[in-house]
């Protein structure tokens, strides 16, 4: 859901100029803001002081000098609004960022704020001992209900078109589905064998490493026509300007700096949040990218003991939006807040 619904389309640009930009001024505001909305400086002052009454933007000065910034503890996660943002095609969102900053690593610490770490504790239930107080016939089932929806939910995300009854018939009986393609059953039942590889190998996915994650996207491409390894050329991607860096040798750079970073962060929901969204910024591999992602974060949560997510319940559009805005403004806010509600549903959702 979209966060800042409650305000005017007006006040939701203002909020994300200001998500886009260390500060405006309020002529700043107004030069972007007349652009899409005309607006008298009466009407751009009372905008600005219910943005900052509802906690959303804080003012820097007095006078002719003030200036505003959105009132986000850390750079990343500045509120911006989804439906305001993409009422533009991409070639009109001027201030997109088009290419890739190797600056990000430094930010990608603290994403999860000490209040969330909290809230995330009271839900915590250890995967292992969860599962191990289940009788086994209903835990081999839980567990398998559990691989059909990811396997179902995660091709969905890639545009695969089976649904969640013909995934189920697929991964139970190896029966596919009449008027779909083979490169779905492969996509779908790729999945299966990467969930397989991750639960009977935990405690490989403690530490990451190249090889590691290599291994895991061949596991979910094979069969498919896609490269395996560092891509070798550029890519574009669908809905957004943005270009992935494109020198295999600063592929591989970025890359090992998101394995050191990962590795370093010592909260699991945290090393599987900076995944879920760096690894697709990266774009590592010819194609695969989001569902590595999806699937090496669950490797590692559960290397350390916490439930995977399904994605069951998330809207896929809203999934690809939030990450094409950390393309283009370097913005996490949408994606951790996707997958944090991602994992509340999976704990309170499975192996009960």
């Amino acid at each position: 859901m979209n966060e800042t619904i409650d305000l005017e389309p007006r006040q939701k640009a203002i909020l994300n100029f200001l998500a886009q930009n260390t500060q405006l001024s309020r002529e700043q505001i107004a030069k972007r803001l007349v652009l899409v909305y005309p607006v008298s400086k009466a009407t751009l002052s009372r905008d600005l002081s219910l943005l900052i009454r509802q906690n959303l933007v804080t003012a820097m000065g007095k006078g002719p000098s003030c200036s505003y910034k959105t009132k986000s503890s850390h750079p990343l996660l500045k509120p911006i609004d989804l439906d305001q943002y993409f009422a533009q095609e991409p070639d009109q969102r001027k201030e997109a960022k088009t290419s890739f900053e190797f600056g990000i690593f430094k930010n990608l610490t603290g994403i999860i704020l000490p209040e969330e770490k909290e809230r995330m504790s009271a839900l915590f239930r250890p995967f292992s001992d969860t599962t191990k107080k289940l009788d086994p016939t209903l835990m081999q089932r839980e567990l398998e209900r559990f691989m059909i929806e990811l396997s179902w939910k995660s091709s969905k995300i890639e545009g695969n078109t089976y649904s969640l009854l013909e995934t189920e018939t697929l991964i139970k009986q190896n029966l596919e589905a009449p008027g779909k393609t083979k490169q779905e059953a492969t996509m779908i039942l790729n999945h299966k064998d990467a969930f397989r590889v991750i639960v009977e190998n935990r405690n490989e996915f403690k530490t990451l490493s190249l090889t590691t994650i290599m291994k895991l996207h061949n596991t979910l491409t094979k069969g498919l026509s896609i490269t395996s390894g560092i891509r070798k050329h550029a890519v574009g991607i669908t809905g957004t300007t943005y270009k992935p860096v494109d020198n295999e040798w600063q592929i591989k750079e970025a890359l090992e700096k998101l394995v050191l970073i990962v590795n370093k962060a010592d909260y699991p929901l945290e090393k599987a949040l900076i995944i879920i969204g760096t690894l697709p910024y990266i774009q590592p591999f010819a194609d695969g990218n989001k569902r590595t992602s999806r699937m090496l974060a669950n490797a590692v949560l559960m290397a350390y003991d916490y439930f995977p997510l399904s994605y069951r319940s998330v809207d896929e559009n809203e999934y690809k939006e939030a990450l094409i805005l950390f393309y283009e403004t370097i913005n996490l806010y949408h994606i951790k807040r996707l997958f944090l509600d991602q994992y509340k549903f999976a704990v309170k959702t499975y192996f009960l």
